[in-house]
């Protein structure tokens, strides 16, 4: 007889939380700290935002017996990473006057609101309503942002793609008024009334949900990384429909091989019109058979490896009223972004700036600033950090250019760096074990030097750092990755593919920058001497003996 565990301490909350309203409200008025209470900082989640502190500043505060310096991460809901130039102006304000001057572009295709103190929340909500935009369901354990690929070169796919993942992101939304109430001061539910969750349900899912929405030949999206997700197939020139993968992610612990990053299954095939009712019960599912006891054991992937795929698949298949078709070939060729102008057959383009990091703050701000007011085109963010000028009509090609070249947006960057990736890490990252955004760049500067040396500067070769083993910048699907330890010490992965397909290995644990850099070089000296024609970094270092293959999560932690 199966011996029925305890839930976990984020469903007692989630449960008692009068669908995520909890005490928040309260809190916000509570002048005398910079903080939530406990309980509500879980529930904040939901509603988009984290409560985080500048651990540069623990130390020195603690010794003065004062408040951890508190502040919020705010992160924005935004289906497919498309903004207006009016709607990239308003988040452009809000950052300089609610937050600390900066706009993150992550990996979501979305932003990051940092540094805002806890008077700022509510302004700063309301004033993303005014402009059509909101936070609802940004984190927590709900379906976060949908991403897609960002492909405005082709522009009816593109549209396609991003239209279903807005449709996805409402259709998957909570239906709690919680957000609205607490935010914008709606009038609460009157007595009486009974609010319903009919997909998430009332204690929402066992933890969160990514869904991503691809365009072959471009996996910028890393679709395999994901709890769902669709690849569109097409055919003539249209979409005839998505194949369904479920199953990948990228969160793990240290020293718990128990836990493991993944890369999904595809599970079959699925019209264009049952897309959202597949997506749906992918989520009942986990809703239903995801373990609500052991957090670091709640993700979609787990679900699958405890009890199946087949199993998986049938459950789903139960519940949809078109049943999945077999699935249909397709083929990834890269996942990185395409840079600078690239121009259609009417005359308008669109400019792909490089963005490190994700981070825009001085003259990038400003010249993005004067872009958006020239009120033309579409701002699209991507899920590899940079920013698309898209749909420039051709009589303001020459003042996009010429503000791009004022401001130095228009700089390329070498292969190594435009296929870059960092969290945010410390300062303010509660789960940082080391520096990532911050340090990074620094790094890929001296294996810019080593690059040199071999001839392989301009190679594309994909390398993605996180302070710890979380993985918000997926770097267990990238040819290099590095995962925090400790502070200045990192874990270094090998042979990811460059079609985001295959996870990574282990190749050495617990280095600094002086080994990484010492570990890599002869390795690149080799790939430059004996690879194949057309093989990428990652392909040689399982085929020079450096790394075995990764084929599944479960196989991520063994080495032969």
């Amino acid at each position: 007889m199966d011996i029925e565990r305890p839930l976990s301490a984020n469903e007692r909350i989630k449960s008692a939380s009068n669908l995520l309203r909890g005490t928040i409200a309260d809190g916000l008025t509570r002048t005398e700290t910079g903080a939530l209470a406990d309980d509500d900082t879980q529930l904040t989640k939901f509603h988009g935002f984290y409560q985080q502190d500048d651990r540069d500043l623990r130390a020195e505060r603690g010794k003065q017996r004062m408040e951890k310096a508190f502040s919020f991460m705010v992160r924005m809901r935004v289906p497919a990473g498309i903004l207006t130039p009016k709607q990239w102006l308003k988040v452009e304000k809000l950052a300089v006057e609610r937050a600390n001057g900066t706009i993150r572009l992550t990996t979501r295709e979305t932003v990051q609101f940092h540094g805002i103190l806890k008077g700022n929340l509510k302004p700063l909500m309301q004033g993303l309503h005014a402009d059509l935009l909101d936070t609802i369901a940004a984190c927590g354990d709900v379906n976060r942002n949908v991403i897609a690929t960002a492909d405005p070169w082709r522009p009816e796919l593109h549209a396609a793609v991003s239209g279903l993942a807005r449709d996805l992101s409402t259709h998957l939304l909570p239906r709690t008024r919680a957000w609205h109430e607490i935010w914008l001061d709606e009038e609460k539910i009157a007595g009486g009334v009974i609010e319903d969750e009919p997909i998430l349900g009332r204690t929402y899912l066992p933890r969160k949900f990514k869904i991503a929405v691809a365009l072959p030949p471009h996996n910028d999206v890393d679709v395999f990384a994901h709890d769902l997700g669709l690849i569109a197939i097409v055919e003539q020139d249209r979409i005839v429909g998505y194949n369904v993968v479920v199953g990948g992610g990228m969160g793990m612990t240290h020293g718990e091989p128990e836990t493991y990053p993944r890369v999904g299954d595809v599970i079959g095939f699925c019209r264009p019109e049952h897309a959202i009712e597949v997506a749906e019960h992918v989520v009942t599912v986990q809703r239903d058979h995801g373990d609500r006891s052991n957090r670091k054991h709640a993700r979609l992937k787990y679900t699958i490896d405890e009890m199946g795929i087949d199993r998986f698949a049938a459950l789903v298949n139960e519940r949809l009223a078109v049943k999945l078709e077999p699935a249909r070939a397709f083929a990834f060729t890269s996942t990185g972004d395409r840079f600078g102008w690239v121009k259609e057959a009417d005359g308008s383009a669109h400019f792909t700036l490089f963005v490190e990091n994700g981070r825009i703050r001085g003259r990038t701000l400003a010249g993005l600033h004067r872009l958006a007011e020239l009120n033309v085109g579409r701002f699209i963010m991507t899920s590899n950090q940079n920013l698309i000028l898209a749909d420039i009509p051709a009589a303001s090609r020459t003042a996009v250019d010429t503000l791009l070249q004022d401001y130095g947006l228009d700089l390329p960057a070498d292969g190594l760096r435009r296929n870059a990736m960092a969290c945010v890490a410390l300062p303010t990252c509660g789960l940082a074990l080391a520096e990532s955004e911050r340090y990074l760049p620094d790094l890929i500067t001296r294996l810019e030097d080593e690059l040199d040396r071999f001839g392989l500067r301009e190679d594309d070769i994909t390398i993605r750092m996180t302070g710890c083993p979380n993985g918000c910048a997926r770097p267990y699907v990238s040819e290099i990755g590095l995962v925090g330890r400790t502070p200045g010490i990192y874990n270094l992965y090998l042979g990811g593919s460059r079609d985001g397909t295959r996870l990574n290995k282990l190749y050495r644990g617990d280095v600094d920058g002086n080994a990484i850099v010492a570990i890599l070089s002869p390795l690149f000296a080799s790939y430059a001497a004996d690879r194949l024609d057309g093989e990428c970094f990652g392909d040689y270092a399982i085929r020079c003996g450096a790394v075995a293959r990764t084929i599944t999560g479960l196989d991520f932690h063994n080495h032969p």
